[in-house]
């Protein structure tokens, strides 16, 4: 018989480190609901202000609530995470940190853009006159400790979860993780309400929410990385009226990157105040003056002119 637990937002850490002493022990089958504070760690608030993110303690930011044992996982092992349900807080933020993103060399200065959503309807949020962003709640930071000795930054994205930032991480998908520990150790944190094909100026919309997560185990799998399995279409609650798209092409996956999100940021020096411009003339629903940003897909080639 399964059970259901709850561990709320007190219980996090910071890092990754398999000497953290475990919050909860939970059998093969069990439900948990994780309570989780935003990646700020607290530092940014409704009432916020840009100088919040000009203060902010990166010791801080990134925590996730954890560690889970889930009784019975060993190295070689996969533990399967169904995720099950989400509940939002209905607010978030986005905000432009100095050096951190894609476009940083281009927006220099910090900014700060607190966003309200219905947190039960979740219909597209404004930002303001130009756009409206889909809402779809999903779980940036989630992983299992690595079998390396010590504490590991919890940033960047690793073969055993992490800092994935993959949109698709959203209720109904299972997501499949290697084991490396005894008891796995699994954490989960950074929760969004909605984010594109990646976290161009470095954040989503980050909201602290809680999130029901399922776990199972599959035995001597012997999985290398990461991979998940969702349970339908991932952009329906976006594309129903299609595309406009940029692209960026060059000798390096980086610069491709860079000028391809150029293209739909706009200038940053006609508007360093803004996150992003949208082209209202080539929105697909400009005839109802309701101009969307849907996300940005990048084709890259490794020489200028060649298929990758």
């Amino acid at each position: 018989m399964s059970n259901k637990h709850t561990i709320h937002s007190q219980k996090h850490h910071f890092g990754w480190d398999n000497s953290i002493d475990p919050v909860l022990t939970v059998a093969p089958g069990d439900s948990v609901e994780f309570g989780t504070i935003d990646a700020s760690g607290g530092q940014i608030n409704r009432n916020s202000s840009v100088q919040d993110v000009k203060n902010l303690d990166f010791e801080r930011v990134n925590p996730v609530t954890g560690p889970v044992i889930i009784d019975g996982a060993k190295p070689g092992d996969t533990l399967k995470i169904t995720i099950e349900s989400f509940s939002p807080s209905g607010w978030g933020w986005t905000a432009i940190i100095p050096g951190f993103g894609l476009l940083s060399d281009q927006f220099k200065e910090p900014n700060l853009h607190i966003w309200s959503y219905d947190k039960e309807k979740l219909t597209p949020c404004a930002y303001g006159p130009g756009g409206k962003v889909p809402i779809k709640p999903f779980c940036g930071t989630i992983g299992v400790a690595p079998a390396e000795l010590g504490s590991h930054s919890i940033v960047p994205p690793r073969r055993v979860g992490g800092n994935m930032d993959i949109r698709d991480l959203s209720s109904g998908t299972v997501l499949y993780l290697p084991v490396e520990v005894n008891g796995a150790m699994f954490s989960v944190g950074d929760t969004h309400a909605a984010q594109g094909d990646g976290e161009v100026c470095g954040t989503a919309i980050e909201s602290q929410m809680d999130l029901v997560l399922n776990f199972e185990i599959i035995k001597d799998n012997k999985l290398k990385f990461p991979r998940f399995d969702t349970s339908g279409p991932v952009s329906r609650h976006l594309d129903e009226k299609g595309y406009h798209v940029t692209t960026g092409i060059g000798n390096d996956l980086m610069v491709s990157a860079e000028s391809g999100n150029v293209t739909i940021a706009g200038s940053p020096a006609a508007n360093d105040q803004v996150f992003f411009q949208i082209n209202r003339d080539v929105s697909a629903d400009n005839q109802s003056g309701d101009a969307r940003l849907l996300g940005v897909k990048l084709f890259f080639t490794t020489d200028a002119g060649n298929d990758a």
